[in-house]
């Protein structure tokens, strides 16, 4: 909750609260907000309680972080039975970008040679595409404009 919290901006409320409540009363300022937090977390542990027996035994193991979407997705993502892992592991981006950029710029790959199979048939990016003519423009709409 309080993790990017640095040491400047920690001595800065002390500071603010000293002067704000003065020193007599700031433990017991302390001791209330302390309490009121502790008070919130046992409410909503026990409305999680009472939501996990209103939903009955299929639902024992839901968690109430994976109504978060990110975390949500990233346990879906890490599930085996996709084989996600595999597909991730097995791409390699660096050599796959080495390949289109040595592509784009003509030049023959070490990876790509031998994966053709010595084929020198491969796609041919600098060609132009073909401009059409003059007389063939796209009719004129009066109500599109």
């Amino acid at each position: 909750m309080f993790n990017d919290i640095g040491p400047l901006e920690l001595v800065t409320i002390i500071v603010l609260a000293v002067l704000v409540f003065g020193p007599d009363k700031l433990p017991k300022v302390i001791q209330d907000v302390t309490r009121t937090i502790r008070k919130i977390r046992e409410f909503s542990e026990s409305a999680k309680h009472d939501i996990r027996e209103e939903l009955g035994p299929e639902f024992k193991d839901f968690e109430f972080e994976d109504l978060n979407p990110k975390t949500f997705i990233r346990k879906q993502l890490d599930n085996e039975d996709l084989g996600l892992k595999e597909i991730r592991n097995g791409f390699d981006l660096k050599k796959e970008m080495a390949e289109v950029t040595d592509a784009v710029h003509g030049r023959d790959s070490d990876t790509s040679s031998s994966s053709s199979s010595g084929s020198s048939g491969g796609i041919d990016m600098t060609k132009k595409p073909e401009l059409p003519d003059r007389d063939d423009r796209p009719p004129f709409d009066a109500d599109a404009t």
